[in-house]
């Protein structure tokens, strides 16, 4: 099984979120991705349909957004 990726900025809404995918899926099972850690990451995430983070993509290539932290416009500053 492929893992998931949770996509975020490093916002507060953003961390709390990533830590309840961690405790919910388990840290085997998805893969985080920060972006002010790594920008060049960010097309991969709008070319798989992430229109905010903090969002989840699963396995299966859903989409999950979770609150809003921010939007990829500002993520991309």
């Amino acid at each position: 099984m492929s893992k998931s990726v949770f996509y975020h900025a490093g916002c507060p809404v953003c961390v709390s979120a990533e830590h309840d995918i961690v405790e919910l899926i388990g840290a085997n099972n998805v893969e985080i991705v920060h972006f002010g850690k790594d920008k060049s990451r960010i097309e991969e995430a709008e070319k798989k349909g992430v229109k905010s983070v903090p969002a989840l993509v699963t396995p299966t290539g859903h989409v999950l957004h979770i609150n809003f932290g921010a939007s990829m416009q500002d993520v991309k500053g």
